[in-house]
């Protein structure tokens, strides 16, 4: 024991830090030996120690890098990063235990073992992520004599990393704490959950923030866990790797061809798994359809609408927000196609209805933006100058139907609707006045400052879904 622990005092000591946070983890497999009080107590100590008698703490001299002198830490006395990585990551554990307990006196339900999946995650898997992190940052800074800055693509790696440990061990954390305490849970659901999680702490992680990964990645993982163990549904492993994979490798084609970055790329493939579980893959399809289209005609005459000031910032590549303020009405109604089977139909037709609406508008923006007519304001038909909020254009219009009217024949091709005339209209229609709803939005609340852009495109596509929802209603 004592030369494994010489050898660790010897390492470099990012990497000797970062044996010791994946050490943390092992107190996962006490979980089912103790009450959820007494582990929150005991994160509640251990939080104070760090934060009061760090000094006296037998791993401080592995966590603790002494700043150089001068350097701001010094100046400040601040606490050093793997101090406070420390104590951000025992918040996070209490955190979510205190969650726990107070679920213990409701009729809801938050388990141990999603807590236990959710620091899995956020031990051994971020820590592998961290160790492949660092290694490319110290060849880097051998080939170029200087520490240098990581780019994005060689994130990827580490994040796939961190994807893979996470699952494994997440379901291992979470099948032996519901295994030694006796909680009557599925196998099955215990990989759901730790898929789920998985993807959206490395979705998490990929996010630029000021927030400490060490309180952001485990409570977003747990949270979302908790969310989708709440339905207490679950497929196969197969069939969850299955679309695992499918809905990364096409998050990867799109993060290879720039229309996505890498928060993007772990949306996406978030969207991808619960869409293809929780309804069909066609559904999934139709919706990458609406990125394909968007990111292509982003680029559509780009040096134009870069020349006027109305191109999409970072050459069009679209991030997380973007996934999500046009992708959340898709996945609820995806999430309720497979709780509320026997609304299966005006579940389709809604859907069909925002991920037209999200087709329509984009393309409705990135030609519409093209056209040599001057455009009119939606709300007092008077001419304004390109680019306003609520402007529209006769050629915006066009693209708009002929956006929603794709996703309409693509819904016939793949057999989603029997009626083929009544599913390409009240989906054109649906996407086409979702459309205008949002610039309608555009043109009264974001010109307000109420809404941003993603906002109105998250209300916007809601819209879509209720209108083709309704039409559904009234005409079939």
């Amino acid at each position: 024991m004592h030369v494994a622990f010489e050898s660790i005092e010897k390492m470099e000591h990012e990497y000797r830090r970062q044996i010791i946070h994946a050490a943390f983890g092992l107190l996962i497999f006490a979980f089912p030996f103790f009450s959820t009080l007494t582990l929150m107590v005991m994160s509640l100590l251990l939080v104070i120690a760090l934060g009061n008698f760090r000094d006296y703490l037998p791993v401080e001299k592995y966590l603790y890098k002494k700043p150089p002198p001068g350097s701001r830490e010094m100046l400040t006395n601040g606490i050093n990063e793997g101090i406070r990585s420390a104590q951000y990551l025992t918040l996070s554990l209490f955190i979510l235990l205190l969650i726990s307990l107070i679920h213990e006196y409701t009729s809801l339900s938050f388990p141990l073992y999603v807590v236990g999946g959710a620091m899995a995650i956020s031990t051994f898997g971020s820590s592998a992520a961290s160790f492949i992190r660092h290694r490319k940052k110290l060849q880097m800074a051998r080939i170029a004599n200087s520490p240098g800055k990581i780019e994005e693509h060689h994130l990827l790696p580490s994040s796939i990393v961190m994807l893979g440990v996470g699952i494994v061990s997440a379901y291992i954390a979470g099948a032996w704490i519901a295994g030694w305490g006796d909680v009557a849970v599925s196998r099955n659901l215990i990989f759901f959950v730790a898929v789920i999680g998985s993807i959206t702490a490395a979705l998490f992680e990929s996010i630029p923030s000021e927030v400490d990964d060490n309180l952001s990645v485990p409570l977003g993982a747990g949270m979302a866990m908790w969310t989708f163990n709440a339905f207490g549904f679950s497929v196969p492993p197969t069939q969850m790797f299955i679309a695992l994979v499918f809905s990364l490798v096409l998050g990867y084609l799109a993060y290879k061809t720039k229309i996505a970055d890498l928060s993007a790329l772990f949306g996406a493939a978030l969207l991808g798994v619960l869409i293809i579980v929780f309804s069909e893959i066609f559904w999934f399809i139709l919706l990458l359809t609406f990125f394909i289209l968007g990111g292509a005609f982003t680029k559509y005459k780009y040096r134009y609408k870069k020349s006027i000031g109305l191109a999409q910032s970072d050459g069009g590549v679209r991030s997380y927000e973007n996934v999500f303020s046009n992708s959340t009405a898709a996945l609820v109604l995806a999430i309720f196609y497979g709780i509320y089977p026997q609304y299966a139909e005006l579940i389709i037709f809604a859907y069909l209805g925002t991920v037209a609406t999200a087709t329509g508008d984009t393309l409705a923006s990135e030609i519409g933006t093209t056209a040599h007519s001057q455009p009119i304001m939606i709300t007092t038909l008077k001419h304004v100058q390109a680019g306003v909020d609520g402007a529209v254009t006769v050629l915006g219009e066009f693209a708009a139907i002929l956006g929603a009217m794709v996703i309409g024949i693509l819904a016939v091709i793949f057999g989603m609707v029997d009626n083929a005339f009544m599913v390409i209209l009240i989906t054109t229609a649906g996407g086409f006045f979702g459309t205008n709803v949002d610039s309608l939005l555009g043109a009264t609340l974001q010109k307000r400052g109420l809404l941003s852009n993603s906002g109105v495109n998250f209300v916007a596509t809601f819209a879509g879904a209720a209108i083709s929802g309704i039409l559904y209603l009234l005409l079939v």
